[in-house]
């Protein structure tokens, strides 16, 4: 078989989680031997669509009328959407409406975890539809500990060995947390701040514009940087900070753990039956939680847990999800 893996705009979303998301579907389907191709006017037998924008949606139709399998892998949902860019609450319903359109196009869907299932199962147009939990996944071979990667973040970024150092990661929308990773860098200037991740600022909240424009001595923006300097910070920082407020899996918070990091993220349901407080990373309902619990871990009051995280990196490393999408694959192509 020979999978068409298609994505609209690949060079603007490759920043992205997305962009990772389909650089890690290439790497499975090599580990797999499945063949594929990124050029839509090559010969396929599966349309596999990672993109709900006009001219994904013009291709999936172009693959029906042509009788081609379709595998549409739903990485959005209305629920992610909304708390992002400027407009976006206003906007939320139409983009729940194409998005369902879109995905309506899939013999079958894959979503990146049993929570994006159930939100999808729950849309009306999808309740029929045969949808996949499949991981996004994450390179171990690529992300794991190593003391020299934290040394050299260390030394790019001026911070001794001393410094208690916490990394955040996103895009500049307001749903990654962003502004309350701000205010807790003003409230704990004994601690450094550094976020990576960038996109265009005119595109975001009021909120998010102002926050990444505050000048504080503990605060760097550090803008797009390659993965290498991801797992570099992730080796090298005391503590990962993920304080969004909904996703639909979260590939830096893998990524935080196949480096044996231990992180503070925040206590929404998408983590539930995953991640659990206490016992392989720490949750916080709100900024005062944040900073309570930053505090006492740095301190010492709360113990590592990152060796209980481990085995979740394990379970979803990229060569098990090759497996999962090509059984997928087998079974569209008995249909």
């Amino acid at each position: 078989m020979k999978i068409l893996l298609y994505a609209e705009g690949l060079k603007t979303i490759g920043k992205s989680g997305l962009g990772k998301a389909i650089e890690h579907q290439m790497k499975a389907l090599e580990d797999e031997q499945i063949e594929y191709t990124l050029d839509p006017k090559d010969d396929y037998d599966i349309l596999h669509i990672n993109t709900w924008f006009l001219k994904s949606y013009l291709m999936a139709r172009k693959a029906k009328r042509k009788g081609k399998k379709i595998v549409y892998h739903a990485h959005s949902t209305e629920e992610d959407y909304k708390n992002g860019f400027i407009l976006a609450k206003q906007t939320s319903k139409f983009v729940k409406w194409w998005l369902i359109k879109c995905y309506s196009l899939g013999d079958v869907i894959i979503t990146p975890t049993p929570y994006s299932k159930k939100l999808l199962e729950g849309y009306k147009g999808l309740e029929n539809k045969k949808i996949y939990a499949i991981s996004n996944g994450v390179e171990l071979d690529f992300f794991h500990k190593d003391k020299k990667y934290g040394e050299e973040f260390r030394k790019k970024y001026g911070y001794t060995k001393d410094d208690k150092v916490i990394v955040g990661i996103g895009l500049y929308i307001e749903r990654k947390g962003i502004v309350d990773f701000v205010e807790l860098a003003k409230r704990m200037p004994e601690y450094k701040f550094i976020w990576f991740g960038y996109s265009p600022l005119v595109a975001a909240t009021s909120p998010v514009r102002k926050a990444v424009n505050t000048k504080l001595d503990n605060l760097i923006f550090a803008g797009y940087v390659e993965r290498d300097m991801i797992r570099a910070a992730l080796n090298g920082c005391n503590l990962y900070l993920f304080p969004t407020f909904e996703e639909t899996e979260g590939i830096p918070i893998i990524e935080a753990i196949s480096c044996g990091t231990d992180a503070i993220i925040r206590d929404i349901p998408i983590f539930e039956g995953w991640l659990e407080d206490g016992k392989n990373v720490y949750k916080a309902k709100d900024v005062d939680e944040f900073e309570t619990k930053i505090k006492h871990f740095l301190n010492g009051t709360l113990k590592s847990v990152a060796k209980n995280a481990y085995p979740i990196a394990e379970e979803r490393d990229q060569k098990n999800i090759g497996k999962q999408l090509k059984q997928v694959y087998q079974e569209v192509l008995k249909k």
